[in-house]
């Protein structure tokens, strides 16, 4: 069974948009936890405008399955990451004001600087993915940082499900294959929702964890927490 992260950042931009503590992010997290999901993704962005780094420290100790913090890999987060000690760290190319992680990392360009923060995690035992897209080329320089894990782009594969699901999932079944021949482990994330999930996990072989936010959290305003990660769980498997 692939594993969901469920992703609260949506959560902290409701709280903060009315100030105070409502709702309470540390609590939908243990919520996520006690309804099935095994792991807690967060994102801080530079601008705080959703998860802020004092919801990170904060998060840590109470979180039981696994938390995964992603986000670009500045001297503040990494700083952070290496405070918290998370289960994994996930680099994302974001600039500071990205609304949200849109593209993936081009591994060969960027290959010198990966490396640093792969090795500066794995020393301290963080368990390491790299954003990418559903690229062989990204995927084998990913693979030469020494990082653990991938985690597909899956936006192009959102945009396209609808007008043909076979074409979309093909680049993504040859990726997480290819990743894995690698000795990768192979996490999935962006704009996975209830309606391509599904076809998704059946297709795609070697996929651990899928990061899901946005989609999960607007679905859980019509069916509840609880219902919405369990129908999500039913997804992937």
């Amino acid at each position: 069974m692939i594993n969901l992260s469920v992703n609260i950042n949506k959560v902290a931009t409701l709280r903060n948009s009315r100030g105070g503590n409502m709702p309470d992010v540390l609590k939908v997290a243990q919520d996520c936890e006690r309804f099935g999901a095994q792991s807690i993704t967060v994102h801080p962005r530079p601008d705080g405008r959703h998860i802020r780094y004092d919801d990170v420290y904060k998060l840590r100790p109470l979180i039981h399955t696994e938390l995964n913090i992603e986000g670009y890999p500045g001297k503040s987060f990494v700083d952070l990451v290496l405070k918290v000690r998370p289960g994994q760290v996930t680099l994302v190319p974001d600039a500071s004001d990205a609304i949200t992680s849109n593209a993936g990392w081009k591994t060969k360009a960027h290959f010198e600087q990966l490396s640093e923060w792969v090795d500066i995690f794995k020393e301290k035992s963080i368990r390491t993915s790299i954003f990418v897209y559903a690229d062989a080329e990204d995927i084998e320089w990913a693979a030469k940082t020494g990082a653990d894990r991938i985690e597909l782009y899956t936006g192009p594969y959102a945009m396209q499900y609808a007008r043909d699901c076979e074409t979309a999932v093909a680049p993504f079944v040859r990726a997480a294959t290819l990743a894995r021949q690698l000795g990768m482990g192979v996490n999935a994330g962006h704009d996975l929702s209830l309606e391509n999930l599904a076809f998704f996990a059946s297709k795609v072989n070697w996929i651990d964890e899928v990061s899901i936010g946005h989609a999960l959290i607007c679905d859980a305003l019509y069916y509840g927490l609880e219902k919405t990660i369990n129908l999500y769980k039913a997804c992937l498997i």
